[in-house]
């Protein structure tokens, strides 16, 4: 399809070699940073990983806190009573039924607490390297502002996207969409003028969205 060739092209042109924001140096600490990532900025996960992920970096030592203290640890990153929770409930879960190791298939990574299907798509994308496209609120946004979808479900999406690119480039576009909704396409102010497919762009609000007047 022309509009997919398209969008991939400008995509590369715009962001060749696209990098996940959060840092990690393993599988559970990329998971543990996706969980806190929910409704909070990279920035601010990374800024608190970085003091966390000193002494608990492991499903192990990450069990020596009481969820009391973890919460005041990821306190910053929000809704820090369920992610604490979550990631405690999620660590023990990979001690019992993992070897204290994370899974690397999506079935797997669903069976724990606070991975959904989005988190469970990232970590085997980005860490793994497999083929996923993971629908976050910027990739959602972005495909039905260039026409690729029409829902407001991640998972239909999620099947559309996987319908409409080659599998082999999953991945990377994901990355690509996330950056690309994260600097160019906004939520609010979009940078327009610096958007390579604005003839492709079918949002209702364009005029609105550049100042123009109606």
């Amino acid at each position: 399809m022309e509009k997919t060739k398209q969008i991939l092209s400008g995509l590369d042109r715009l962001f060749p070699s696209p990098k996940c924001e959060l840092n990690y140096k393993s599988a559970y600490e990329l998971l543990v940073a996706v969980i806190l990532s929910a409704q909070c900025t990279d920035k601010r996960v990374n800024m608190v990983v970085e003091e966390l992920f000193k002494q608990y970096n492991t499903p192990e030592r990450m069990l020596t806190l009481s969820q009391e203290e973890l919460e005041e640890k990821i306190h910053s990153c929000g809704f820090y009573h369920n992610k604490a929770k979550n990631i405690l409930s999620m660590s023990k879960d990979l001690i019992e039924r993992f070897g204290g190791e994370v899974p690397s298939n999506p079935e797997d990574l669903q069976t724990l607490a606070g991975v959904g299907r989005k988190t469970a798509n990232v970590v085997i994308g980005e860490y793994f390297k497999g083929d996923a496209i993971a629908v976050d609120t910027h990739v959602l946004r972005v495909s039905n502002r260039l026409g690729l979808v029409k829902t407001d479900n991640p998972l239909k999406c999620e099947q559309a996207l996987n319908k409409l690119f080659d599998k082999k480039d999953w991945s990377k576009l994901h990355l690509q969409l996330v950056l690309f909704g994260r600097y160019v396409c906004k939520s609010q102010n979009p940078q327009c003028e610096k958007c390579p497919f604005y003839n492709i762009c079918v949002s209702k609000d364009k005029k609105k969205l550049l100042n123009f007047a109606d």
